[in-house]
């Protein structure tokens, strides 16, 4: 049914319908604000993951102990 979701058509049409709903003139902001985002995002990935390299795992263990 869906074997060829996306045509290159149906980019097309959807860029038409972007450029009529928000106008030329705010697609440029836009973009610069979903760059932005999109930086901040993986920037802050970055610290979370450094953060969970450098931090040891604090797993709670099981001691094993006599059976009462």
């Amino acid at each position: 049914m869906f074997r060829n979701g996306l045509e290159p058509w149906h980019l097309l049409i959807v860029a038409i319908v972007v450029i009529v709903l928000f106008g030329s003139k705010k697609l440029p902001e836009a973009a610069r604000g979903l760059g932005k985002s999109m930086r901040i995002l993986k920037s802050e990935a970055k610290a979370m993951k450094e953060d969970d390299t450098a931090r040891p795992s604090t797993a709670p263990t099981v001691a094993s102990g006599p059976a009462d």
